[in-house]
């Protein structure tokens, strides 16, 4: 049996800037949909509604492509771990990219009546299949790829790509805002994001042409794959999958809160500018973005729970005066409110790629990070806009917003706690949860 060469300081640098490249691009074409969803969506393809049921309407919309996203990561995973990593991550990159153009197309509720919000969630169904598959093989392609003792930090590139996505979506939605105006925008220039997606899309691809598998999925290959991957993880290892889910509940949710919810809430509750709004959502993701990859090193020599844990507590101790914070309509504190919430993320979302991989053996590792991560994206990020609005419409107060994220941090918080110690040892000799 032959021993997989190891992977060369130039192989680590173009794998890292795969995984970082493709998943921003990937989140970028997720993130367009929010931010569209909260600007346009509403009027464009479900007319006639109040202010609340349309963007309740658009939010749910949003939701189902979190509900996809187990499916693209159940049958993605299952492949990954039989054929390898990277054929996967090229499916996923040209499904999402596709979904995203054809988005761009659509013709509105004025044009084609209820068809029109029937496609936008076939599409919105097919972005979540994709990206449920891409976090999974992004993820593996950097950590297996990493040099011993530093998987989390190399596990930090793909998830740099959340920010980055983030960044680049709204800064091209302000773009436009600038340039065609708010009537031009809601007319005809949502769609330009949507349609310039496909040049990063064929950017990604070329650039993930030129990386090869991992040397531990080559390894294990040589010796035989699991014939089910799928179905042993979720026979074998139900635990580590519920565990996993839940320690990611909070970040996910409390992300999708500041980086869709808060749009709406801004210009719709407390009356501010979608400009003041988006770039309170561009600070954020910036300090997210650059704390992510120090969280994630810290992670290699401190040990994944600590750093999460630290994370955990600021998401939990927060989450209520952030919105008080933001009901201020003071931008200096409402820059406070989102700068500390994405440190708070930073730390919990920059440990995840290691941790998760630590929870599963190669053979059935795609499966069972791209399965755990998506649990919680379900049950955290998908349904938390459309709850955070219905709970402010019906109380008409953002406090009990703030109760809803602190009960999920508390929830991450316990599922941590009780993972220490799960981790395995399968991708390097000594395991760095604890």
């Amino acid at each position: 049996m032959s021993v997989p060469t190891p992977p060369t300081p130039r192989d680590l640098r173009r794998v890292a800037l795969a995984s970082l490249v493709g998943t921003a691009i990937e989140w970028y074409d997720f993130f367009i949909y929010g931010t569209a969803a909260v600007l346009v969506f509403a009027p464009q393809f479900f007319p006639g509604s109040s202010d609340l049921a349309g963007t309740l309407a658009a939010f749910s919309t949003l939701a189902v492509g979190f509900l996809a996203r187990p499916l693209g990561g159940a049958l993605m995973g299952h492949f990954g771990d039989r054929v390898g990593r990277k054929s996967m991550l090229v499916l996923s990159l040209l499904l999402m990219g596709s979904a995203t153009f054809a988005i761009g197309l659509l013709p509105t509720y004025a044009d084609i009546g209820v068809w029109a919000p029937i496609l936008l969630v076939l599409l919105r169904f097919l972005q979540g299949f994709g990206v449920g598959g891409e976090w999974g093989g992004a993820v593996l392609l950097a950590v297996e790829n990493a040099p011993a003792g530093k998987r989390g930090f190399y596990g930090s590139f793909p998830q740099m790509g959340v920010p980055a996505g983030v960044i680049l979506s709204n800064s091209v939605f302000l773009l436009i805002l600038a340039t065609a105006g708010k009537q031009g925008f809601i007319d005809w220039a949502w769609r330009l994001p949507f349609l310039g997606s496909i040049v990063l899309v064929a950017a990604g691809m070329l650039i993930r042409a030129k990386i090869g598998e991992t040397p531990e999925f080559e390894e294990r290959q040589s010796r035989g794959v699991q014939r089910n991957p799928l179905l042993s993880v979720i026979k074998n290892n139900p635990r580590q999958l519920l565990l996993a889910g839940g320690t990611f509940l909070a970040n996910n949710a409390i992300g999708y809160v500041m980086i869709v919810y808060m749009l709406s809430y801004g210009t719709k509750t407390l009356k501010l500018s979608q400009n003041t709004m988006l770039t309170l959502v561009l600070v954020a993701s910036f300090v997210w973005l650059v704390t992510l990859p120090i969280f994630s090193a810290m992670s290699d020599r401190v040990g994944r729970s600590p750093v999460f844990l630290g994370g955990g507590l600021v998401l939990l101790v927060w989450s209520i005066p952030f919105f008080v914070l933001l009901d201020t309509k003071t931008i200096p504190l409402m820059v406070v409110a989102v700068v500390v919430t994405a440190l708070g993320l930073s730390a919990t979302y920059g440990p995840q790629a290691a941790l998760f991989a630590e929870l599963f053996d190669a053979d059935v590792r795609y499966s069972g990070a791209s399965l755990g991560y998506q649990v919680g994206a379900i049950f955290g990020g998908g349904f938390a806009p459309f709850i955070a609005a219905w709970l402010q419409g019906t109380t008409g107060s953002s406090l009990w917003v703030g109760v809803y994220l602190t009960a999920l941090a508390l929830i991450s918080l316990v599922s941590i706690h009780v993972l220490r110690g799960q981790a395995r040892t399968t991708v390097e000799a000594t395991p760095q949860l604890v």
